[in-house]
């Protein structure tokens, strides 16, 4: 009796999670189908805005690489969805500031978008892989090489992000943090989704501009090439922070970048770099 009795009682525990196996797999169908209509529907009302694609959009490099947690990925094999490749550092203020908002883009688009971060820390990749896990970041990420710097040319500040549309087009280049409703926007137009906006086509900017929190990686007049990876991160971090004396009202990195004949931007310059040189 008592064995029979443990046999109905297992044919029910058994039962039971089977059941709720199939709920909760319904529960997060549901929730996926009901994420997947709220981003496919018609924006609500809102204040108009303008979004700008290039012109002239060059096609984007083809190039594959493997993420930090060893699968690969391609441009090739993103054909079809908007992708969005952004330059970052886990040192970088704007870059950590904007990170929540392609998680939630990325989440909310994931059948038309794709977000590929490339990280340029010099401090190795476990260091990224921790940031990754603790930020729980939803997109690849792939670690900087000479080949990529090769193949996206002119990231001379942090966050840059190239919007590429699906076809594999460059179609824009934003430096300095981005603007969530409007990278928002781009997307959704990207995609073909509807949209509350006026699109302008407008040619490809010459020059580096620092805006939006940018973070100068190359500071004219100083060579940080001699630094370790360790101090030329920290030199970096210390030159876009440490605000000009000479009355511009900018960080020294930004003024060395706006104005690089300023004769009090560029001492100063050389003497965070020094200082950080000198430490042990």
């Amino acid at each position: 009796m008592r064995s029979r009795d443990t046999f109905l009682v297992g044919i029910v525990g058994v039962a039971l999670l089977a059941i709720s196996v199939v709920w909760l797999g319904a529960r997060y169908s549901r929730a996926a189908r009901d994420e997947a209509a709220d981003a496919s529907s018609p924006e609500p009302a809102g204040e108009r805005m303008t979004i700008r694609f290039f012109r002239h959009p060059a096609d984007a490099p083809s190039f594959s690489a493997r993420t930090i947690d060893g699968r690969e990925i391609s441009l090739a094999s993103l054909r079809g969805k908007v992708t969005i490749v952004n330059f970052w550092a886990t040192w970088c203020p704007p870059c950590r500031a904007e990170i929540p908002d392609l998680i939630a883009l990325q989440a909310k688009y994931r059948d038309w978008l794709q977000v590929i971060g490339i990280s340029q820390d010099e401090a190795g990749v476990e260091v990224v892989k921790r940031f990754v896990a603790e930020h729980a970041m939803n997109y690849p990420i792939v670690m900087a090489s000479p080949e990529l710097d090769k193949l996206f040319p002119g990231v001379a500040a942090l966050p840059t992000s190239f919007v590429i549309d699906r076809d594999g087009r460059i179609v824009q280049k934003h430096v300095g943090m981005l603007a969530a409703r409007l990278t928002e926007e781009e997307t959704r137009a990207l995609a073909g989704l509807s949209v509350n906006t006026t699109i302008e086509e407008v040619d490809q900017a010459q020059g580096l501009k620092l805006e939006n929190g940018a973070q100068a990686l190359n500071i004219p007049g100083v060579d940080l090439s001699k630094l370790s990876p360790a101090k030329r991160t920290e030199a970096l971090e210390k030159l876009n922070a440490k605000p000009c004396t000479c009355g511009c009202d900018l960080t020294v990195a930004r003024c060395r970048v706006d104005d690089p004949n300023c004769g009090i931007s560029l001492p100063l310059a050389r003497q965070i770099v020094a200082e950080v040189s000198s430490q042990h």
